[in-house]
């Protein structure tokens, strides 16, 4: 699976260890050191995968994701970060990065996580891809990555469609902590379970009349998470 990749790493003995394991695998690469570059660079290359380093001169890189996914870009997004602490990494996730690690890391590892990310943006549509998923009034289309409450469109980062889309694609099933992680595809192992936590609370002031009472993402205690729709538990009731 071949791609175009653009690598925006200041640091140039890191960008090219990674532009070498990149290129081994067969993929085009493009570096740039900066963030403001690294946006110019996705504008006028529209890559199949941007790894972007978050400490970088002009901007850095939780602002050229918060600019892309503000421009509706849903390229995929691997960051590279020096920080380690747990609301450095979320706020990335919550953001719109789609997978994140922390340095040092292993460059097999790295190449590991193109790969399935690769697979998982350029797979063909399967059973859970190829029609709408509909809970009550909450619609989720996978292939487009639209969602509608009653209608009304809806704005998810990719974390949040993720999980959305699993957890409509089996209505009323429970959905532990663990399997949403899995689903949201092998963040670093600092992230905790509160990744899905916060993407839930988020996700719950998108779609949810009152996201204090939620009436359609429901948590079960002690277990995980479920979507249901309120009319038909209201009629079981």
């Amino acid at each position: 699976m071949c791609a175009d990749v653009i690598v925006a790493e200041d640091d140039e003995k890191q960008a090219e260890l990674v532009r070498r394991y990149l290129e081994r695998e067969g993929h085009a690469v493009r570096i740039v050191g900066d963030g403001l570059a690294a946006l110019d660079a996705v504008r006028h290359q529209e890559p199949d995968l941007l790894v972007l380093d978050v400490m970088m001169p002009r901007a850095d890189g939780l602002d050229v994701v918060r600019v892309l996914r503000a421009e509706a870009r849903e390229l995929p997004v691997l960051m590279l970060t020096a920080r380690t602490t747990e609301d450095d990494l979320l706020l990335g996730l919550d953001l719109g990065a789609d997978d994140y690690m922390t340095k040092p890391y292993s460059p097999r590892e790295l190449m590991a996580r193109v790969r399935t990310l690769l697979r998982r943006t350029r797979r063909p549509g399967g059973p859970a891809e190829d029609h709408v998923l509909r809970v009550g009034g909450l619609v989720v289309d996978p292939e487009r990555h639209e969602v509608t409450v009653d209608g009304a469109p809806v704005e998810c980062t990719r974390g949040e469609f993720r999980i959305l889309a699993a957890l409509a694609g089996g209505p009323d099933r429970v959905f532990s902590r663990q399997r949403l992680l899995e689903e949201l595809h092998g963040f670093d192992r600092y992230i905790s379970d509160r990744t899905v936590d916060v993407h839930v609370m988020n996700l719950r002031k998108k779609i949810e009349p009152a996201p204090r009472r939620p009436v359609r993402l429901l948590t079960v205690f002690g277990v995980g998470y479920k979507l249901t729709d309120p009319a038909k538990a209201a009629r079981r009731a």
